[in-house]
């Protein structure tokens, strides 16, 4: 066994004894957490390392439709991810950030609290995703700084306005606290019982104009949106649709990720793009070289 792996297992054994014999430790480590001075680094963008996946039953990275089953070699990638200069956020459900603050990987980090996994992948009920993560009071409390909600638009499926209805009180709730809402929009259809993710330009324009009008009051509400496959000027037409603060999400692991940095390199310079929400493609590299993804993601900011 390598002395790093002998090291994954310190830190597991210290998170379950913890939550074993001091499950009031988390709570505390949650208020000694030191918060960031600002939602954006000294690059004026915001990097954050997304890990909610496997909360809504979506393990795949690449080829492997397991990668994120194994929860310390995931607890690992994101410590490295973290250590990186210019990473100043993460995105999880509670079981994960909570493993980190046991670990104190979450001092002046920007907090992103996941919101509702419940439209498990591959479910008929999935569309219909409800609340089962952190709701706004939870996040307050917990001191995180931004709750993060995923809108699945299926104009066929009448579902869809229970999520949406979920999503507007949430982000009205999170403003009535001071804490932003990541809100995450698609148009989607069911195709051959999945479903499918519209990344037209005129799809998420659409899901643009949507998300940004949700709640009552958009003070603040912030976007997390793909990169259009269709058009190579379309995320000019995406970003022109509202003038809320949006991040790019990474979406898949890329046969090609330099195809990836390439895209989200011309995005970033418009106006409204204030940095990368980026979880699998930095994660699960096909290199295996998780520091390496992350410094060639920062550098694009």
């Amino acid at each position: 066994m390598s002395a790093d792996r002998i090291d994954l297992g310190g830190r597991v054994r210290t998170i379950v004894e913890a939550r074993t014999s001091r499950p009031e430790a988390i709570a505390e480590a949650a208020a000694r957490r030191v918060r960031p001075a600002s939602l954006v680094g000294p690059s004026g963008k915001l990097m954050v390392i997304a890990a909610d996946h496997p909360a809504r039953g979506s393990l795949r990275a690449g080829g492997d439709p397991m990668a994120m089953a194994d929860r310390a070699d995931l607890l690992d990638r994101l410590l490295v991810a973290l250590s990186r200069p210019g990473v100043n956020g993460v995105l999880g459900t509670a079981d994960l950030l909570e493993d980190l603050l046991l670990l104190g990987a979450l001092d002046g980090k920007v907090v992103v609290g996941s919101m509702n996994r419940g439209g498990l992948a591959g479910t008929s009920f999935e569309i219909d995703d409800r609340f089962t993560g952190y709701d706004a009071a939870a996040i307050e409390r917990m001191g995180f700084e931004m709750g993060k909600m995923l809108l699945r638009i299926d104009p066929e499926d009448p579902a869809t306005v229970t999520t949406m209805k979920s999503c507007a009180d949430a982000v009205s709730d999170l403003a009535a606290r001071q804490r932003v809402a990541m809100v995450e929009p698609f148009i989607s259809h069911h195709v051959d019982g999945r479903i499918r993710n519209d990344l037209s330009t005129d799809a998420v324009v659409r899901s643009v104009a949507v998300a940004s009008g949700l709640g009552t009051t958009s003070a603040y509400t912030w976007l997390k949106l793909p990169v259009v496959d269709d058009d190579p000027d379309g995320m000019e037409q995406v970003l022109a649709a509202s003038t809320l603060p949006a991040v790019l999400l990474g979406g898949e692991v890329p046969d090609d990720p330099d195809v990836a940095f390439r895209q989200w390199e011309k995005v970033l310079r418009l106006p409204t793009a204030m940095g990368l929400v980026v979880g699998r493609t930095l994660l699960y590299p096909p290199d295996g070289d998780v520091a390496g993804a992350v410094d060639t993601a920062v550098s694009l900011l």
